[in-house]
């Protein structure tokens, strides 16, 4: 059910926000809305410009509960915001010192990274790299080259004698090397080197030995520094955990205090008598704004204003959804299409009930059921995943129906079926003749949906006060008296009972079809509108008949779109039998591996493509008749308490 609401508006001294929003409004859920939007009518009411100044305290304590795992306090205690950031900055310049030399620590890490980085490609040159940095009239160059290129690059050392190329090592896209050339000669063997893509590698001056050596003593101060900084962090750590509770508790009650002062973004003020007043103004739902209501009774500091929803609102109050715990999960499939505007009816249960119920019937085996069943309840146990809630949910149908239908795993020899077989069952009827039972039994049960959502529509077009629509659309009275007219004819006529005398069909059917067409005219006139036709009455008549023909052509098909029900019914049932026979079941020695590969596959394949069609008939065949799906979603401003 979609929960009632009520609009509240708060106004007090500016100076006194804090405490109003901290002392009453912390404690109830209330959706704000923007007070300078609400109030546009009037023309002193200013925004509130200032910044938060509990922005800084809030990261500051939100630093140190990064350290912090369990964020729970092992007891509240009453702290004001000045005493809860003493505590925090009192903590931060405790760990100032370590935190800096952390800080040194990194950076020397980064650069210790680096160097490695840089010398371990040529940890196979087995030279002193010392030796080579005392070169003199020899210049040298480390290095890497594409892949894709050093070919190249390699012919043109090899052909050229004022150069030596060491090739070192190779990753996915380069390949290291290191090249000697006479000073005399640098100036073009670099620029050549350069046109064939060596980029040379900074190597520091301070290393000595053979690169292997130098990878090996960094590796080491690698590993020291690591020590050192994990050494640093776990002081830290423990500095701060002898303090956990003092923190936790200081902690949150900055939080209260940032998220109170950012009320004052959906606030506005104005000033009367030289004194300035806040206005805070949201939707509640009518248990906590009453409740809201007696607190404020004795404040002589506070104004509210209590109003009940649509007394002069020109905007639609948000919409928050109160289900029963066994039906809430089913809100998922709501949420997807788009919930309910306030005053519409909310069609959760519906949907819970119809779609496990026709998922039941599709997809009716009570082994399959069962692992459904289980599974998504484990799934929903330990994930708290909603989709699993309702799979399981699902699944109990399935079970439900495969009792019915005679089936566990697809054998059909366990237990007698309490209604029938889907594939073998058949009904004779008139003019049409022998048709199986599941199929006339969907298509009922569609008839029966089909009214049911003409019916929600005429309720939702009530509550929105929308007489027109509720009167003459084809989903309200005059849909409903005709699509009625033509359930009850054929049912008349395949039970072999008679026909209402033709005077009652052409009211039933005619009139309402009269109405339907003349909708347009007939809701001007209900407005009281002076024209009762949109352009032409040529161009009227022509659209109108068009309509019409697409009109009974939906009824047509929405009816026999449910006949996907039964069929899936029979072809669920005709598989397993496929799978019963490649086993050899019908021998009494069947293939248990085939029969539990079989069923696995059905179990996916089926499920997966029954799950989605179930869900199309809600949305095409059932949602489009009645619900809209405009609604805003209830978004509270809510925060622990901690005074």
């Amino acid at each position: 059910m979609i929960v009632k609401m009520k609009f509240v508006s708060l106004t007090g001294p500016t100076d006194d926000i804090d405490r109003i929003v901290s002392t009453y409004l912390s404690k109830y859920e209330i959706h704000l809305e923007n007070a300078l939007l609400e109030w546009n009518s009037s023309s002193n009411l200013k925004p509130y410009v200032e910044a938060n100044p509990y922005k800084d305290m809030l990261q500051h304590s939100s630093e140190l509960m990064s350290y912090i795992s369990d964020k729970t306090p092992d007891s509240k205690t009453d702290i004001n915001v000045d005493t809860a950031n003493k505590i925090i900055m009192d903590i931060t310049d405790s760990i100032h010192h370590i935190q800096e030399d952390i800080s040194c620590q990194e950076e020397l890490l980064k650069n210790l990274q680096e160097n490695y980085d840089n010398i371990s490609p040529f940890v196979n040159l087995n030279y002193d790299i010392s030796s080579i940095f005392s070169f003199r009239h020899i210049i040298y160059h480390f290095g890497k080259v594409p892949k894709n290129y050093y070919n190249q690059f390699e012919e043109y050392c090899d052909n050229t004698e004022s150069v030596i190329n060491i090739r070192c090592s190779e990753d996915n896209s380069y390949i290291w090397c290191l090249y000697f050339t006479p000073a005399v000669r640098a100036d073009v063997v670099d620029a050549a080197c350069t046109s064939l893509h060596f980029e040379e590698t900074f190597i520091p001056k301070d290393f000595s030995g053979t690169p292997e050596k130098s990878c090996m003593d960094l590796l080491k101060q690698i590993d020291s520094v690591k020590s050192r900084i994990k050494e640093l962090r776990q002081s830290i750590t423990d500095n701060v955990l002898s303090k956990r509770n003092d923190i936790i508790n200081s902690h949150n009650r900055i939080t209260s205090a940032y998220e109170n002062f950012d009320v004052r973004k959906m606030a506005a003020k104005t000033n009367a008598d030289g004194t300035t007043f806040y206005i805070i103004c949201g939707w509640m739902d009518e248990k906590d704004a009453d409740s809201l209501a007696h607190d404020i009774e004795s404040d002589e500091n506070i104004i509210g204003i209590f109003e009940e929803a649509g007394s002069h609102r020109s905007q639609s109050p948000p919409t928050k959804l109160k289900n029963p715990r066994f039906f809430k999960p089913f809100e998922m499939f709501i949420e997807m299409y788009g919930l309910p505007s306030y005053y519409e009816f909310d069609p959760t249960i519906f949907v819970a009930l119809t779609y496990c119920l026709i998922f039941g019937v599709m997809f009716g085996d009570v082994g399959q059921g069962l692992v459904l069943l289980i599974g998504g309840a484990l799934l929903y146990k330990f994930k708290k995943m909603r989709l699993a809630y309702i799979i399981s949910f699902a699944g109990f149908f399935s079970t439900i129906f495969g009792v019915l239908f005679g089936s566990v795993f697809g054998f059909e020899n366990i237990i007698d079926a309490l209604w029938l077989r889907p594939t073998e069952q058949m009904s004779d009827l008139p003019f049409i003749g022998s048709l199986n039972t599941v199929f006339v039994v969907a298509i009922a049960f569609g008839m029966f949906l089909i009214l049911l959502s003409m019916i929600f529509h005429i309720i939702n077009a009530v509550k929105s006060k929308n007489r027109g629509d509720a009167l003459f659309d084809t989903n309200g009275v005059a849909g409903f008296v005709f699509y009625g007219a033509i359930v009850s004819v054929i049912l008349l006529y395949m039970t072999g009972k008679p026909l209402p005398a033709t005077i009652i069909l052409v009211i039933m059917f005619v009139i309402p079809l009269l109405l339907i067409a003349f909708k347009e005219p007939l809701c001007h006139m209900l407005e009281r509108k002076s024209k009762l036709i949109e352009g032409s009455i040529g161009m009227f008549f022509t659209q109108t008949f068009f309509e019409m023909f697409e009109v009974l052509l939906s009824y047509f098909s929405n009816t026999l779109s449910f006949v996907r029900i039964g069929a899936f019914a029979v072809s669920h049932a005709a598989m397993m039998q496929v799978v019963m026979m490649l086993s050899g079941a019908e021998s009494n020695s069947p293939n248990w591996i085939v029969v539990i590969l079989g069923n696995l596959i059905v179990m996916v394949m089926e499920g997966f493509i029954v799950g989605i069609q179930v869900l199309r008939l809600e949305y095409y065949e059932m949602f489009s008749r009645y619900y809209n799906g405009s609604g805003r979603e209830f978004k509270p401003f809510r925060h622990v308490n901690t005074d």
